[in-house]
């Protein structure tokens, strides 16, 4: 998660549950000519990060890790000025409908037709294989997520489920996730802003 700053400049500060991410980002900032404040905990965690303050919070490929989607999205929308900026993007959440090969790491296919297994409605959590081990994810509905945004007083600006042009014009034998893609979008991101 990250939060950003009008200030000057601009101040940036993040949060992120591994310390090795944390490391590498600060790093990488200060390589750029950039600094920022890090904090290493759980983004549902009572943080000591100012209230009211930033004007642009964004997660790229974090938010689903929240085992408190409200209490997430709550605590965000208290850290931003009115009228911020809330961005983030996740797995498109079809893709874990989508039955998953353990033996051979990837998407099933049938008759060149995706095989689904899970239900769309199904938010419980479950466990998939990831390199050596397991991870446990709950799959929440894209209503999920909007209605999380309503109740803490967010108004949605833009919803983008798209693939890239390269894979939806793609002929011929194409790879196992570019033929994902020309079917159901990989992701999704909402921009939304603090009423």
């Amino acid at each position: 998660m990250k939060y950003h700053a009008e200030k000057g400049a601009g101040e940036l500060w993040g949060v992120d549950l591994s310390q090795k991410q944390l490391d590498s980002a600060s790093r990488l900032l200060s390589e750029s000519g950039y600094s920022a404040k890090l904090i290493c905990a759980k983004m549902e965690d009572e943080l000591d990060v100012p209230k009211e303050y930033f004007d642009y919070v964004y997660s790229i490929y974090g938010i689903g890790w929240t085992t408190d989607l409200q209490g997430t999205i709550d605590k965000i929308a208290s850290y931003l000025k009115k009228d911020g900026i809330f961005i983030f993007s996740w797995h498109h959440t079809l893709n874990y409908c989508v039955a998953w090969s353990c033996d051979e790491r990837k998407d099933v296919f049938e008759d060149d037709k995706l095989v689904m297994t899970k239900s769309y409605y199904d938010e419980a959590y479950f466990k998939m294989p990831v390199h050596d081990s397991e991870i446990v994810l709950c799959n929440r509905k894209i209503s999920t997520y909007v209605n999380a945004l309503a109740k803490a007083g967010f108004a949605i600006e833009q919803l983008i489920e798209e693939a890239d042009e390269e894979s939806l014009n793609a002929a011929g034998e194409v790879d196992p996730k570019t033929r994902k893609a020309k079917m159901l979008p990989l992701s999704f991101c909402i921009k939304a802003r603090k009423l």
